[in-house]
C-alpha cells in the first residue's frame, strides 16, 4: 500500500519492495569483498580502512541529509560505504580488538537496540518507509551502520565460531528469510520488526556468500578473488540501481 505524503514534505528513502532487497543483498555482498579486497588484498589494513570508508560514508551522510530527499545512486552509493564500514569495523572487533564475534554481535545487538529505541523516543517512529526529518534520517543510517555491522559479525560467528562454514551458514539464513517472507505475506502486524530482522540477516547472507566466493579452497571458498568478484557485485548494483531509477521516474518522484 503506498503511503500518501503532501508534496511539500518529500520522503528520503526508498520503497521496501523486492528490489530494494536485491539492490540490498548485491551492496552488502559488495561491502565484504569490497572490504576484503582493501583491507586484505591490497594490504592497507583494518585500521587505514576503516578510516578511509568512514570518511567517505560521513561525506556522502552530509551530502544524502542535505539535499533533503531521496536519489537513488546517492542512497546506494551511501548504503554500500555503510556496507564496506561495517564489515571493516566488525573484523576489527574480532580480530585488532580480539572480542571474537560471539561477544561483538551482542554489543552490536545492544547498540542497535538502544538506537532504535532512542529513535522511537525522539521521533515517534521507526518507520523505514517514510523519513521526513534530518534527525530521522540521522538515526535511520546510524541504525544501518550498526545493523551492516552486526550481520557481519554474526555471518562470520555462523560460518566460523560455530563451524557451519560459508556454503551452510548462507543455506540456514536462506531458509530464516523465506520463512520471513512466509511471515510477512501471511500477516501484516509485525512489519517493522520483521523487517529489522530481515536487515540484519540479509548481511551475513551476503557476507558469507562473499567468502564462498573470495576465499581459498583451503578455507572452503571457490578463490575467485576479491577483486573479480567485486567487480561482479558492482556490476549487479549498478543495473539494479539503473532499474531503481527508472522506477522513480515512472513514480514522478
Amino acid at each position: 500500500m503506498a503511503i500518501k505524503m503532501s508534496a511539500t514534505i518529500l520522503n528520503r528513502v526508498p520503497h521496501v519492495i523486492t528490489l530494494y532487497w536485491v539492490i540490498k543483498i548485491a551492496a552488502t555482498t559488495l561491502g565484504e569483498t569490497g572490504a576484503d579486497m582493501v583491507s586484505m588484498t591490497f594490504n592497507l589494513g583494518y585500521g587505514f580502512s576503516i578510516i578511509l570508508f568512514a570518511l567517505l560514508f560521513s561525506v556522502l551522510l552530509a551530502i544524502k541529509i542535505s539535499i533533503k530527499k531521496y536519489e537513488p545512486i546517492l542512497y546506494w552509493l551511501l548504503f554500500t560505504a555503510s556496507a564496506i564500514v561495517g564489515t571493516e569495523i566488525s573484523d576489527f572487533i574480532d580480530r585488532t580488538l580480539g572480542l571474537g564475534y560471539a561477544l561483538g554481535s551482542l554489543i552490536l545487538i545492544f547498540f542497535l537496540f538502544a538506537t532504535l529505541l532512542f529513535w522511537f523516543k525522539k521521533e515517534g517512529s521507526i518507520n523505514v518507509e517514510v523519513i521526513t526529518t534530518s534527525r530521522a534520517e540521522m538515526f535511520y543510517w546510524i541504525a544501518f551502520l550498526i545493523a551492516n555491522t552486526l550481520g557481519t559479525a554474526a555471518g562470520d560467528f555462523l560460518a566460523d565460531n560455530l563451524h557451519l562454514g560459508f556454503t551452510y551458514s548462507a543455506l540456514l539464513i536462506s531458509v530464516i528469510l523465506l520463512v520471513l517472507v512466509m511471515v510477512h505475506l501471511l500477516t501484516k502486524k509485525w512489519a517493522t520488526l520483521l523487517f529489522w530482522i530481515a536487515f540484519v540477516l540479509t548481511r551475513p547472507f551476503g557476507a558469507t556468500f562473499g567468502d564462498l566466493l573470495t576465499k581459498p579452497a583451503a578455507k572452503g571458498g571457490l578463490a575467485i578473488g576479491t577483486i573479480a568478484s567485486s567487480l561482479f557485485f558492482a556490476v549487479v548494483l549498478v543495473l539494479a540501481v539503473y532499474q531503481e531509477v527508472r522506477l522513480e521516474k515512472l513514480r514522478g518522484r
